[in-house]
């Protein structure tokens, strides 16, 4: 039972280095829409610090978890 939390754990700390260092997500809108003609546009969104830093302290705090509980 150690092995899926702690492979959730390792998950978690690596998602949140790569957000912390530029990690960003693209959004997609409609932006004219005229019969046949359709015009989009792209945004890139930055991830917030702070959500990256919980991602990465969740995942500290899963491994100290296991680690404690194995000893």
């Amino acid at each position: 039972m150690r092995m899926p939390m702690l492979a959730g754990a390792v998950a978690l700390i690596v998602v949140g280095a790569f957000l912390l260092f530029g990690g960003s997500f693209t959004t997609r809108r409609n932006v004219l829409d005229v019969g046949g003609l359709t015009v989009t546009a792209e945004e890139q969104h930055p991830v917030r610090p702070w959500i990256a830093g919980v991602m990465l302290l969740a995942g500290l705090g899963m491994v100290v978890t296991e680690v404690r509980r194995k000893a």
